[in-house]
C-alpha cells in the first residue's frame, strides 16, 4: 500500500482515498485532461474538481480515457457558492453529473457557506434548503457521501440543527501555519473528515527556510513535507499541479514524520498564513 491508495473511511463507511489530486485554477481543456491522466498515471485514484473551476467535462474524459476502472477512482465535485436554493441545486448537480459523465458521484459538497462575492454573509437558510436536496441525492444513490467545503464551526452547527445527516467532509484551507483548530476539532468531534486544500500555501511554504531544514532530514522536498504534515493529523490533503514532476512527486509521501519534527511544524501554527 501506499500513501495514494491508503484510504480513509468516511462516517458512511465509504472509504476515501487519503490524498486527493486538486484541480482548482486549471483551465479546462488540454490542461485540465493532461494533469488528470498524469496523475492517475501516477497513481492517484482521488480527483477532486468543481463547478465553479469550469473543468468537469476534462476531468470526466480523462478518467474515462485512463484505463483505470472506474470504481477505483473517487471523484468529488461542488456545488457553486452562489446556489442558495433548492431548484437551483438540483439543476447544478444534473450539470455536474452531465458534464462528468462518470455515473454516481462520489463525493457532492457545498462549495462555500456564503458566495465568493459577498463572503461572510449570512446564508444559513439557504445552505439548509440546499443540504436537504443533498441528503435526497445521497437518498437516491446518485452520491455516495455529502459534505461541505469553506464551513466553520457556526455554519456547521447550523446545518446539523436542521438537518437530518451531518456532512461526511467538510475541505478547508489548512496547511502548516493555518491549521483551522476550531473547526477540525468540531469535525474531529461530530465524525466529519477534515479535508485540506491549498496544503503549500499556494506556494508560500516552499521558501521557508524552516521547512526546508526540517524537510532536508528525510530527504524530502518541502512540498513532500508539507503534504505529509496533513497526513500525520488525519487531514486528506489536496495537492494541484500542472507539472508532471510535481503531481508524481506530491505523492511520494511514503514516510513518516518524527513526533518532535510535526511538535516543530505545529509551532509554526498561525505564523505562516
Amino acid at each position: 500500500m501506499s500513501a495514494l491508495t491508503d484510504t480513509f473511511t468516511l462516517s458512511n463507511g465509504v472509504e476515501i482515498p487519503q490524498v486527493g489530486f486538486g484541480t482548482w485554477q486549471i483551465p479546462d481543456g488540454s490542461e485540465t485532461y493532461d494533469s488528470v491522466r498524469v496523475a492517475l498515471d501516477a497513481g492517484y485514484r482521488h480527483i477532486d474538481t468543481a463547478a465553479a473551476y469550469g473543468n468537469e467535462a476534462s476531468v470526466g474524459r480523462a478518467v474515462r480515457d485512463s484505463g483505470v476502472p472506474r470504481e477505483e477512482i473517487f471523484i468529488t465535485t461542488k456545488l457553486k457558492a452562489e446556489i442558495k436554493d433548492a431548484d437551483g441545486a438540483r439543476r447544478a448537480f444534473d450539470g455536474s453529473e452531465a458534464a462528468l459523465d462518470l455515473g454516481v458521484i462520489d463525493l457532492y459538497l457545498i462549495h462555500a457557506p456564503w458566495p465568493w462575492t459577498d463572503m461572510g454573509s449570512d446564508h444559513r437558510a439557504g445552505n439548509i434548503e440546499v443540504w436537504k436536496v443533498f441528503e435526497e441525492l445521497y437518498g437516491e444513490g446518485r452520491v455516495r457521501s455529502i459534505g461541505v467545503s469553506n464551513f466553520v464551526v457556526p455554519d456547521l452547527e447550523s446545518l446539523v440543527s436542521a438537518t437530518e445527516i451531518i456532512p461526511h467532509a467538510d475541505q478547508i484551507r489548512w496547511f502548516i501555519g493555518h491549521t483551522q483548530d476550531d473547526t477540525t476539532a468540531w469535525c474531529r468531534e461530530h465524525g466529519v473528515l477534515v479535508e485540506g486544500y491549498s496544503p503549500l500555501a499556494t506556494g508560500r511554504l516552499l521558501e521557508d527556510d524552516r521547512l526546508v531544514a526540517i524537510a532536508e532530514k528525510y530527504g524530502v522536498s518541502v512540498a513532500q513535507l508539507s503534504i505529509r504534515y496533513l497526513l500525520e493529523h488525519g487531514v486528506l490533503p489536496l495537492p494541484k499541479s500542472v507539472t508532471p514532476e510535481r503531481i508524481r512527486a506530491n505523492g511520494e509521501l511514503d514516510f513518516e514524520i518524527a513526533p518532535d519534527d510535526v511538535a516543530a511544524l505545529d509551532e509554526l501554527s498561525n505564523t505562516v498564513d
